[in-house]
């Protein structure tokens, strides 16, 4: 029966999509599933002692102001502080190149309503960022996606995309979700060429950034085009639009984000988040910056990199003892994912629906590619479940792909 809402609902709706992965962590909520599923963050690194002694500094020293209205632009001394944040990368920006959003996938969202007609070209890697598409799907986008190995985004593909006249390019360089590969530098300074020739900018998107634990650290995509464009190299251009969070370095449950733009990008952005919620929470925002004034996220990065780290190498140490050799698997240097890659013949959805019989799960691969594909690939998450955890997950999944891989043979 329908309601009198079915035929009021607004054209954009009919693009719109549930998260693919939202939806699977319902099915793995059961305490007995070991998830691979979700992007969480292990919540045994949560600095819960220094975000308490930083409400309550907060209360005690600003408590009106804390607990009321904010600017739309966020608080000052938080954004002055990310900006310090990314001089140190070789970068200068100010607070005023900067927007506090409620979490990243609000910046996507605002990005989207920014800049995307319907029928707009975005260029991506393939596979990319799931809350991206399920963020700009809504507004009319098409999707021009780049190959990417384990390297990140073939570069070299680049060109033939550019030339459907794109409104901006899409990446994430560091530890890529769904991947976790990193784009190489080579690859990074042929990008920018590449995107200054056809005069498209970039969105970076770089959440995990600091979460390296193997290898050097790379400059990002916004500091090379900085350094691109000429004698004033290290000044901010503003061909990239950089977003990043505080979700993957403090806790999620703030929801805090930021995006570094051009002033005049900023302020379109500011009338886009003033339509949406007036600004990000006042108390979440004084909290971050008691918490990361004194340079404890420096410090605490260094402890979450130890923890994610050792759960990354229990699980290639597992899959290395258990799983089929027909499978093959990404080696991240960093963040919280790495990549399967299954026979040609094996559907990814299919062998999930298994794998919670055995009481595992996983994310298929399918929905991370734009244009179709990837359906014998699946994402993976090492940093929620700790080592124990990892290496009986890890089994139950070896075997059960042993055992489809057998029975193929003998049928």
């Amino acid at each position: 029966m329908q309601t009198p809402w079915e035929y009021r609902y607004a054209y954009r709706v009919k693009r719109m999509g549930s998260s693919v992965i939202r939806e699977l962590l319902k099915l793995t909520e059961q305490p007995d599933i070991i998830s691979f599923a979700g992007g969480l963050p292990a919540p045994e690194v949560f600095p819960l002692q220094e975000i308490q002694e930083a409400c309550r500094r907060v209360l005690e020293m600003h408590g009106p102001q804390a607990l009321q209205y904010g600017t739309t632009e966020g608080y000052r001394p938080l954004r002055e502080m990310i900006a310090r944040h990314t001089s140190r990368y070789g970068i200068e920006v100010t607070a005023d190149n900067v927007l506090i959003t409620s979490g990243s996938q609000q910046a996507l969202d605002f990005i989207g309503r920014l800049f995307i007609n319907n029928g707009d070209h975005i260029v991506v890697e393939s596979p990319t960022y799931l809350g991206a598409l399920q963020a700009w799907n809504a507004y009319g986008a098409n999707y021009v996606s780049v190959p990417s190995d384990e390297h990140g985004m073939i570069v070299d593909e680049l060109e033939k995309a550019l030339r459907a006249g794109p409104k901006f390019i899409y990446v994430l360089p560091n530890f890529q979700n769904p991947t976790g590969t990193t784009l190489t530098l080579e690859r990074r300074k042929r990008l920018v060429e590449l995107a200054d020739k056809y005069g498209v900018p970039i969105i970076e998107d770089d959440p995990y950034g600091q979460l390296r634990f193997e290898g050097d650290h790379l400059p990002s995509v916004v500091t090379l085009d900085s350094q691109y464009q000429g004698p004033n190299g290290g000044h901010y251009s503003g061909n990239v639009i950089y977003l990043s969070t505080f979700s993957k370095l403090l806790a999620p449950g703030l929801r805090l984000a930021w995006i570094i733009a051009p002033t005049e990008v900023i302020r379109r952005l500011v009338k886009a988040k003033q339509a949406a919620d007036l600004h990000t929470a006042t108390f979440n925002q004084y909290v971050a910056y008691e918490v990361g004034r004194g340079g404890f996220i420096d410090r605490h990065v260094k402890v979450i990199r130890q923890v994610y780290k050792e759960r990354r190498d229990v699980m290639l140490e597992t899959m290395e003892e258990v799983f089929p050799e027909e499978v093959r698997w990404t080696h991240p240097q960093g963040g919280m994912f790495l990549w399967g890659i299954l026979p040609p013949w094996m559907d990814a959805a299919e062998v999930l629906k298994k794998a919670i019989e055995h009481k595992v799960a996983f994310v298929p691969g399918a929905p991370f590619h734009p244009n179709g594909g990837g359906e014998n690939t699946m994402r993976l998450n090492f940093s929620y479940s700790k080592p124990e955890v990892i290496r009986e997950g890890i089994t139950r999944l070896g075997l059960l792909l042993k055992e489809l891989i057998v029975e193929r043979k003998s049928g």
